[in-house]
């Protein structure tokens, strides 16, 4: 199935420490290219991300964003008492008031306010990390799905323009016969006018030249191949861009060799039929994964 470098998805879900969700948006590149935009505590798993995106996705620039979400009772559960430093602070509040003669307990929340009785506990980030992986798979698969969809349309259009050449290819071929013909009668034409008669050997020497210089019957056969080439290429369930990039050089280069021989208006706008198409089928080659 043909691949299309373009392509948008999302994906989103709910858990205890908070709410996730990923956006992905590619467009055509040579090579498979990653632009990153996470949460700090994602970073350390960049190389995983790349992993699970380059197993689905080979080619095209791909631009990701996580959002999190943190839940605020996540948040709370991470407030730690250091009770060794709250004891200490007690019973210096105990020995202070022995000093003074004083009696009464401490205002707890002062006791609170000491550096240092209460900590942050750093959250555990593997949970984090593992629904941030997984829920990237699913919005990598989603992205090929789009990229699919997208590649069906450009795989219809290449198709259409196959067609087109294999049609052109066939007129030319119809039309050659005549054309030949034709030379054949205006060099006879010319030679008729001549003031002395020319060797019909000579003569038959100077259309078989003529007839070389102008013969297409090889680029026509491999503009042949080419088509069928492409259609077998298109079939193929592995991205093809870069085949199908290299055969548009190879249709390119046919075409202009049409170009140059041609001596018939017909083959002439012909030849700039077949650029016309070739050059849309390569716009559109430069897309496919």
């Amino acid at each position: 199935m043909t691949h299309s470098m373009t392509g948008f998805a999302n994906a989103e879900s709910q858990h205890d420490f908070g709410r996730l969700a990923w956006e992905m948006r590619s467009v055509n590149h040579r090579y498979l290219e990653i632009g990153m935009r996470l949460p700090e505590d994602i970073r350390p798993i960049e190389g995983e991300i790349r992993a699970v995106i380059g197993e689905t996705i080979s080619r095209g620039k791909v631009d990701i964003s996580l959002r999190y979400q943190a839940e605020e009772s996540a948040s709370a559960g991470r407030l730690v008492l250091n009770k060794p430093l709250a004891t200490q602070v007690l019973k210096l509040h105990s020995e202070l008031q022995a000093i003074e003669g004083q009696q009464g307990s401490p205002a707890m929340m002062n006791v609170l306010r000491w550096p240092g009785v209460v900590t942050e506990q750093p959250q555990d980030p593997g949970p984090l990390q593992e629904a941030a992986l997984e829920l990237l798979r699913e919005a990598t698969a989603r992205l090929h799905e789009a990229r699919g969809r997208e590649g069906e349309k450009l795989e219809q259009a290449l198709r259409e323009r196959l067609e087109g050449i294999a049609h052109w290819v066939g007129e030319i071929r119809s039309w050659l016969p005549e054309i030949r013909e034709g030379l054949r009668q205006k060099l006879l034409d010319r030679i008729e006018g001549l003031p002395q008669d020319l060797d019909p050997g000579r003569l038959e020497q100077e259309v078989a030249m003529l007839a070389g210089k102008i013969d297409v019957d090889e680029e026509l056969d491999r503009l042949d191949a080419h088509v069928s080439e492409a259609r077998r290429v298109l079939e193929l369930d592995e991205p093809v861009g870069r085949r199908l990039d290299f055969l548009m050089q190879e249709f390119n280069r046919e075409a202009n060799t049409l170009s140059s021989k041609s001596v018939d208006p017909r083959t002439t706008n012909a030849a700039v039929e077949l650029k016309v198409l070739i050059e849309q089928m390569r716009e559109q080659v430069q897309n496919i994964e």
